[in-house]
């Protein structure tokens, strides 16, 4: 009895103390490793439904925390940023700067037959629906590129996209650009728009 005694306050000095909380990263300090094997990440190769609004969420964190304003020194270090992370995660990043730098082009400049060149088919779009080829995204093209898709775009710069291992996605998630491996060993590949929401 004596040591239920002696046990029971000491229990309650433990059950009430609290250890310090962690100390807050830097503002500059790179997101935290997710702990993808490298199989679950090429096992997450394309854009989907329930992935995109969670990486758009992300990316809106990231844009409120670091403004992209024009005057900011800082800008061209973003698209070097930007880039590395496409070389670190998705490969070769001026791949996707110039399918960026294309589509944005076409999308702005109103040029259907442009922006098809830059799309890869079967396309996904909202709904879970997909566009099988390019005369099916000609009859639908006002459909698939809305005037916020058009805003996405036109505002996007290629060094505040971002990135992740399902690919670079535009604005809130209205676009994605994903690469698909051309050999099996994965040593060529072409990047092209995957996804339009």
């Amino acid at each position: 009895m004596r040591t239920m005694a002696y046990l029971v306050p000491v229990l309650l000095l433990a059950a009430c103390s609290q250890p310090a909380p962690p100390p807050e990263p830097a503002a500059d300090a790179p997101p935290p490793m997710t702990g993808a094997t490298p199989a679950e990440a090429a096992a997450s190769t394309t854009p989907d439904a329930v992935a995109a609004p969670q990486a758009a969420a992300e990316h809106a964190k990231d844009a409120a925390a670091t403004p992209a304003d024009a005057a900011n020194p800082a800008a061209p270090a973003a698209a070097d940023d930007a880039r590395a992370r496409i070389e670190t995660l998705l490969g070769d990043a001026a791949q996707y700067e110039k399918v960026f730098t294309a589509f944005k082009t076409a999308v702005v400049g109103g040029d259907r037959a442009a922006v098809v060149e830059e799309v890869r088919f079967p396309l996904n779009i909202s709904g879970g629906r997909k566009i099988t080829g390019p005369g099916e995204f000609q009859r639908n093209y006002e459909k698939i590129i809305t005037p916020a898709v058009v805003k996405a775009v036109f505002a996007q710069d290629f060094g505040t996209v971002f990135v992740n291992q399902q690919g670079v996605m535009i604005g809130d998630g209205q676009v994605w650009l994903t690469g698909q491996c051309l050999d099996k060993a994965c040593t060529r590949t072409e990047v092209k728009v995957g996804t339009i929401q």
